[in-house]
């Protein structure tokens, strides 16, 4: 029998001894046998975050466990079904009886997932905006398109299922109008196209590639630059909505965003004249401007935002120094 740090509930830590029996078993089925209150597909799904840990390394679903195996296993919490309201500050750019857009800070999820339940854009929406659509399911309420949790700037939300599928249908169409001011290694020029469908790393699911088996059509342009002696102000442009899209297009032709760590953005040396960087905790990447056609009567609106304290701050000591 398994040897458990307790019993099979969610949100511990297991650990159980691979017995004699089922050793030379795939460790997904044999997870399946000794955890028969969790499905095959869950069980996977925990591989496939690397929270099943044989001997003390991540596996694959298709490795075979041997007899005697130590097998370590984490649960995550369930996610709450149904979001809480949460009394957080928003800083609301504008809203009518249809939409709301925010001008997101860094560091909020947008919607709850695995390891963030509460304090995300959606918990602050319930509590702002009550009676959001339920389009986008009891998980993202409101919710059209997002932006990642170190990235910074506006995000519009419908108030209802109408303005939700008109706003949904507009993204679907590439209508909506999306800009982005990054900040990357090297200089890139005005006017570059980068058409490089994106997918996820089958070596780290966590992230993105355009080099993926699996991958989607995604298009990203650069609209502006402005050169900073090493370094480039872009501004960005994308025409699709991948996951992390500008930050994989643009680490994949080698102009990686600074500060952003996953993707190759930071450096453990820096010249003198970009020691001003190392003060960013995040990807200097911010959504300045959202234009779209409002689903009520279909006028086009524009909005901006402009650069938060963190970002401004390097780009000014940069200037400064140029």
């Amino acid at each position: 029998m398994p040897e458990s740090s307790g019993q099979n509930e969610p949100g511990e830590h297991i650990e159980i001894i691979t017995p004699e029996k089922y050793g030379g078993t795939r460790i997904d089925q044999l997870l399946v046998t000794l955890l028969p209150n969790h499905s095959r597909s869950f069980i996977q799904r925990l591989i496939k975050a690397s929270r099943v840990h044989v001997n003390g390394a991540p596996v694959k679903a298709s490795v075979v466990a041997r007899a005697g195996a130590h097998i370590a296993i984490d649960v995550p919490l369930p996610i709450s079904p149904t979001p809480n309201p949460e009394n957080l500050p928003l800083d609301i750019v504008h809203e009518d009886a249809d939409i709301i857009v925010i001008n997101k800070p860094s560091g909020m999820v947008v919607h709850p997932a695995a390891g963030h339940t509460s304090g995300t854009l959606v918990n602050a929406l319930l509590y702002h905006a009550r009676g959001l659509s339920g389009v986008g399911g009891e998980l993202r309420p409101g919710i059209v398109h997002r932006l990642d949790k170190g990235t910074s700037g506006l995000l519009v939300a419908a108030k209802h299922d109408q303005a939700h599928r008109e706003l949904g249908r507009q993204f679907r169409q590439r209508e909506v109008k999306k800009e982005y001011v990054a900040l990357v290694w090297g200089r890139i020029q005005a006017g570059r196209r980068i058409d490089l469908p994106i997918g996820r790393n089958r070596a780290v699911r966590q992230r993105m590639s355009t080099h993926a088996t699996r991958a989607r059509a995604a298009i990203t342009e650069i609209v502006r630059a402005e050169s900073l002696d090493g370094l480039t102000l872009a501004g960005v442009m994308i025409l699709t909505g991948r996951t992390h899209q500008i930050r994989v297009h643009l680490a994949a032709i080698g102009h990686p965003v600074v500060g952003d760590s996953v993707y190759g953005g930071t450096r453990r040396r820096l010249a003198s004249k970009h020691r001003t960087v190392a003060s960013l905790s995040r990807p200097f990447l911010h959504a300045s401007r959202l234009a779209f056609a409002h689903p009520r009567d279909g006028s086009r609106v524009e909005f901006r935002a402009q650069l938060p304290k963190d970002l401004s701050d390097v780009l000014r000591a940069l200037r400064n120094q140029a």
